[in-house]
C-alpha cells in the first residue's frame, strides 16, 4: 500500500496530512483519520494502512499545526488545550477537500473515524461537513463543551448531522462516560439520527491503542475493528452487481 506525507493548503498555511492509498487507479472510498491528543504517531499511522488495506484511501491530517512547541512551553499548555473548534472544522475540510480532488478517490464516497479528542472531532465534523457518508468516532469526550474560539459544543450541533454514526464506548471510561454515552444516544434518538453506540466491558479510554499496554484491551479492540469494518462497508463500499 503507498503511503505518503502530503502537504494540504489551509487558511494561507500548510498542514500535513499521512495519506495512505490502495494499490490500484481507484476510485476508492476514503476515510478521514483524526488523530488522538499524541498526534499522528504510529498508531494513527498504522490504522490509515489497515484502511487501505480494506479498499479505502485514508488521510490523516495533523491538526496541531498551528502549535509550536514553543507555544506549548511559552503557554504550559498541551497542545490538544491550544486547539479551536473553527480551526478544526477548517483543517477537516481541507482533508475533505484534498480528497475530493484527488483522482484515485471516490469523492461521493467519505467516512471519517478518530480516536480520543479525535472522537470529539468526527461529531463536530460530521455536524458540520455535508460530504460525509459514514462517522465512526472512538471513545470521543468533551463533546458537551466547546474549544478555543469555538462558540457552541459539538453536542449543539447534533442537528447537522447527517449521516450515519458508529460509536465505541470503553465501559469504564470516564470521559466519555456511560452517563455521556446516555445522553449522546438520547440526543441522536431525538433528532432521528441513524446511530449504533457500543459500550465494550472491561474497557477504558484508549483500549484500541495497542502502544499504551496500560488501557490496550484487545478483545474489545479487535471487536471494535471488525464492527468498524462491516459498518464502512456498508455505507461506501459499492453494491456488489449481480
Amino acid at each position: 500500500m503507498p503511503a505518503s506525507l502530503q502537504k494540504l493548503a489551509v487558511d494561507g498555511a500548510e498542514m500535513a496530512a499521512y495519506f495512505s492509498v490502495p494499490e490500484g487507479d481507484g476510485p476508492f472510498p476514503a476515510v478521514v483519520v483524526i488523530h488522538h491528543a499524541p498526534g499522528v504517531d504510529q498508531f494513527v499511522r498504522e490504522y490509515a494502512d489497515r484502511l487501505a488495506g480494506e479498499g479505502y484511501a485514508a488521510a490523516a491530517p495533523d491538526l496541531f499545526h498551528r502549535i509550536t512547541d514553543e507555544m506549548v512551553e511559552q503557554t504550559g499548555r498541551s497542545k490538544r488545550d491550544q486547539l479551536s473548534d473553527p480551526d478544526i472544522i477548517a483543517d477537516v475540510n481541507a482533508a475533505v477537500d484534498f480528497l475530493r480532488c484527488h483522482a484515485r478517490v471516490d469523492g461521493e464516497r467519505l467516512g471519517i473515524t478518530g480516536f480520543c479528542m479525535g472522537g470529539r472531532v468526527v461529531w463536530l465534523a460530521a455536524a458540520t461537513n455535508p460530504y460525509f457518508k459514514a462517522a465512526v468516532p472512538h471513545y470521543g469526550g468533551n463533546i458537551f463543551v466547546p474549544w478555543g474560539a469555538g462558540e457552541v459544543a459539538p453536542f449543539q450541533l447534533s442537528d447537522g448531522i447527517n449521516c450515519p454514526m458508529l460509536f465505541h464506548f470503553g465501559e469504564v471510561d470516564a470521559n466519555p462516560s456511560p452517563d455521556d454515552m446516555r445522553r449522546l444516544d438520547d440526543e441522536l434518538t431525538r433528532l432521528g439520527k441513524p446511530h449504533r453506540f457500543y459500550a465494550y466491558p472491561g474497557a477504558d479510554h484508549a483500549f484500541m491503542n495497542r502502544y499504551m499496554p496500560q488501557r490496550y484491551h484487545r478483545t474489545s479492540a479487535e471487536m471494535a475493528w471488525a464492527r468498524t469494518r462491516e459498518f464502512l462497508a456498508e455505507h461506501l463500499l459499492p453494491v456488489p452487481v449481480g
